[in-house]
């Protein structure tokens, strides 16, 4: 799964890259380098324009995503992440994913690695995974009406298996949207096989590297989150 990343570039420099315009509902926010649930965030999407043609635009939502039908805003910490074997299916992400689908530009995200330690305790080390430009995940986004009436624009992330040594920190990962893929992937009406051509942010794709505790805490955040500490990475067979 991913339940925190980093993101630091500017809203100019997401137009920059995404062929993109600022949208309507974007707001500037400070680098971030422990983004957590319900936190808000920038994403990418594709809407119509005034000529009936569609643009990319950049725009600012709440990481959690809200159903349209749902009266309770509390299961936007349950719905951060969107199985992707599934996501079609289940009544919370599948409109989304049929209408709604989003690019969440990260620079790395975090995951964290179970071990037991000696007389059967267990311990949890977190992971920061990245890569040169950092990543592009899959997204779904939608609206929710708030009991005042205001609309809430609300993302969740797609994630996937990752077995074998992909799966040596966590089992799940979250999907990178390959820049040839972009348009396919905010299109419309997608095709039935965009996802198996979306490319899991695991080892090969991206490096992983241990980091401090302090992440942990979502009151921490600085780029010296993100610091390698000097430890080895898990072996497959300290797995739990």
């Amino acid at each position: 799964m991913c339940g925190r990343y980093a993101t630091t570039r500017t809203g100019d420099q997401l137009a920059l890259d995404f062929l993109a315009t600022l949208g309507e509902h974007f707001i500037e926010r400070a680098p971030d380098y422990n983004m957590a649930p319900t936190k808000q965030a920038a994403i990418i999407v594709q809407r119509s324009d005034e000529s009936g043609g569609l643009r990319r635009e950049v725009v600012t939502a709440h990481w959690g995503l809200i159903p349209s039908w749902s009266r309770d805003e509390k299961i936007a910490s349950r719905l951060i992440n969107a199985r992707s074997e599934t996501v079609g299916e289940k009544p919370s992400f599948r409109s989304a994913f049929a209408k709604r689908r989003a690019i969440v530009p990260v620079d790395g995200y975090y995951e964290w690695h179970q071990s037991k330690l000696s007389g059967g305790a267990k311990a949890k080390q977190p992971f920061y995974l990245s890569r040169p430009g950092g990543l592009n995940l899959a997204g779904l986004y939608e609206w929710w009406r708030q009991p005042d009436d205001e609309w809430r624009l609300t993302f969740s992330i797609l994630t996937t298996s990752a077995e074998g040594d992909a799966g040596i920190i966590h089992d799940r990962a979250p999907l990178h949207v390959p820049v040839d893929l972009y348009d396919d992937w905010l299109a419309p009406e997608p095709e039935p096989e965009l996802l198996q051509a979306l490319v899991p942010a695991t080892p090969g794709l991206v490096e992983a590297w241990p980091v401090s505790d302090r992440v942990n805490a979502v009151r921490n955040n600085g780029p010296e989150l993100i610091e390698p500490l000097p430890l080895e990475p898990p072996s497959r067979g300290s797995l739990a």
